[in-house]
């Protein structure tokens, strides 16, 4: 059986990413290491409490050789447009969660609004990557 456990954000500064996904968003560290072998690469992982099984990888962009000067430059751009990644969460109140957020300085990009899946909204984290908060309403089936 294949299961999903890690998900990719890229990021601009792997510190303030931390910040923004524990302090602001509620996640916990799941690994925060950094490999000297391989140039001090940094591997950070953040999750939601009581779901361990899933990490989020709040990945710096690396530079030569694992990525040209030109691909590095696109990622950025994509990065700030919001196209880099996006992460989709739920919630139970969608209402709710988006005043706990915005009371934590999250600043967002569209406020809760009925849609025909349930409740949604949307904001970015520091880095630009686009994130949909959700309150999921049951599907009918045909």
């Amino acid at each position: 059986m294949i299961k999903l456990s890690t998900a990719q954000l890229w990021v601009h500064d792997q510190d303030a990413a931390l910040d923004f996904w524990t302090r602001k968003i509620g996640f916990e560290v799941r690994e925060d290491v950094t490999v000297p072998e391989m140039g001090n690469f940094r591997w950070l992982t953040v999750g939601p409490v009581g779901q361990p099984d899933i990490a989020v990888v709040l990945m710096a962009i690396p530079g030569p050789p694992m990525i040209d000067a030109g691909t590095q430059g696109e990622i950025a751009n994509l990065m700030g447009k919001g196209f880099a990644g996006t992460l989709f969460l739920t919630t139970e109140d969608c209402q709710a969660s988006y005043e706990e957020l915005s009371s934590r300085g999250v600043e967002f990009t569209e406020k809760p609004e009925e849609r025909p899946y349930g409740i949604d909204c949307g904001f970015r984290d520091p880095s630009g990557n686009s994130v949909r908060l959700t309150q999921v309403r049951q599907m009918a089936t045909v």
